[in-house]
């Protein structure tokens, strides 16, 4: 019997088959904020290490962050969690740690400012400070931006009012944001532009958070986030809604799993040129968020958002159970790309599409399956059903597996096999 020290026999199998494992979902995301958790305590060790080679003004800053963290977290830890468990925070963190020492690592550090003050707004706690507004525009992680025009705001918040105007302005010249119970933020004013909700969920349509993309973009081409001027925001929310419906038809508790998972979903910029495709992709540093071009039609939504899910379950998982080891340079052929693939990606592309192949074989036998998509999830289940069975014997081959990333693969494999043998309708 395999021991995972985090996951029972029976949570790590049936995330292996791609199953919408509550309890093992459950215990990742505990795992993951103890991660993100650790992150930023070896942020805090590194910036007091390397304190000589920190601006005087970035570090003070830096520390009054921190404690104004802390004092949000004693305030209201829920809320002050779900901040720090926020993707853009993952992003952040990863870019801070990994940021060279000097001018780099003092732009990075001041995004902890925004973050502690978004986490002290939304737990309640009373404020009258000054802080950094960079091109004049305060971002608040998971909330929206505002935009004052100046690069030093004064923040004020006493009951469920909160005033930002620029340093040394009337308090009449800002922004008003109420604070309307629940940990939640609303603003009024001209400079204020909120994030999102896409409907049914708590996920947000992210397409202001300067971390929301890395600074090279995602992809190759890379592709950089869309500015909010060019997302077609009612034509995300219809796709949105109408993916999530036809989900609910096919396998509903998969639709669950997908309105639990993502947290948010971030638009990219339009492909151009001819040939051009959308394309997807998650951040390993911030699980939870799905970074899009928009999908051609709520059916393509519906199999990103399978897709995309999975690489950050997987992800999740192995930042916690290690399935395979690092340094290795082999690299693998696989059905759905032309490039070769070291044993990480194969391992992330068969789990994905293993999970699209459980997805396109429930599409092929339910009732609530438009016939277009039916005849495609035919199509698209045969080809992939043998890709995947052929790079899952790449992974059993491999000598690069741990021993909990072997078993996870057999019980993969067992699942591809079911699939291969059901005719009749799916469990």
């Amino acid at each position: 019997m395999l021991t995972t020290g985090l996951l029972t026999e029976a949570q790590f199998a049936e995330l292996a088959r791609t199953g919408p494992a509550v309890l093992g979902m459950s215990t990742l995301r505990t795992g993951l904020r103890g991660h993100r958790l650790l992150l930023l305590k070896a942020l805090l060790i590194r910036v007091r290490r390397e304190h000589d080679l920190v601006d005087p003004a970035v570090l003070d800053r830096f520390e009054n962050a921190w404690r104004l963290l802390e004092r949000a977290e004693r305030a209201r830890p829920v809320v002050a969690r779900e901040v720090l468990d926020y993707p853009t925070t993952g992003a952040w963190l990863a870019a801070a740690l990994g940021a060279e020492g000097g001018a780099e690592l003092d732009h990075r550090l001041g995004r902890l400012e925004s973050i502690a003050v978004t986490a002290a707004l939304r737990a309640g706690c009373p404020l009258d400070l000054t802080a950094v507004a960079p091109g004049g525009t305060l971002s608040l992680t998971g909330v929206g931006r505002c935009h004052i025009g100046a690069e030093l705001v004064r923040i004020r918040s006493h009951g469920r009012v909160v005033r930002i105007v620029p340093e040394g302005a009337r308090a009449t010249r800002g922004l008003l944001l109420a604070r309307p119970g629940r940990g939640g933020l609303t603003g009024l004013g001209p400079g204020w532009a909120a994030l999102r909700t896409l409907p049914g969920t708590v996920a947000l349509l992210d397409d202001l958070d300067p971390y929301r993309v890395p600074p090279g973009g995602v992809g190759a081409p890379p592709r950089a986030a869309a500015d909010r001027a060019a997302v077609d925001s009612d034509a995300w929310h219809e796709r949105w809604r109408v993916a999530h419906r036809l989900l609910h038809r096919i396998d509903p508790v998969r639709a669950g799993e997908v309105r639990r998972s993502v947290r948010a979903v971030v638009p990219l910029a339009a492909a151009e040129g001819p040939g051009a495709v959308p394309m997807s992709a998650t951040l390993r540093a911030a699980p939870g968020a799905v970074l899009a071009s928009l999908p051609v039609s709520p059916r393509a939504m519906a199999e990103t958002l399978v897709h995309e899910v999975h690489h950050s379950k997987l992800a999740a998982l192995h930042e916690l159970v290690p399935l395979h080891r690092r340094g290795r340079a082999s690299v693998h052929r696989v059905g759905w790309r032309t490039d070769p693939r070291p044993i990480a990606g194969v391992y992330q592309g068969v789990y994905a599409h293993l999970a699209l192949t459980d997805l396109w074989r429930r599409a092929i036998v339910a009732d609530g399956a438009p016939r277009a998509w039916r005849t495609r999830a035919e199509h698209r289940f045969e080809r992939f059903h043998i890709q995947v069975g052929g790079a899952l014997e790449i992974l059993l081959e491999s000598d690069e597996l741990t021993i909990a990333g072997r078993e996870f693969a057999r019980h993969m494999q067992r699942h591809h096999a079911s699939l291969g043998r059901v005719r009749g309708p799916l469990g």
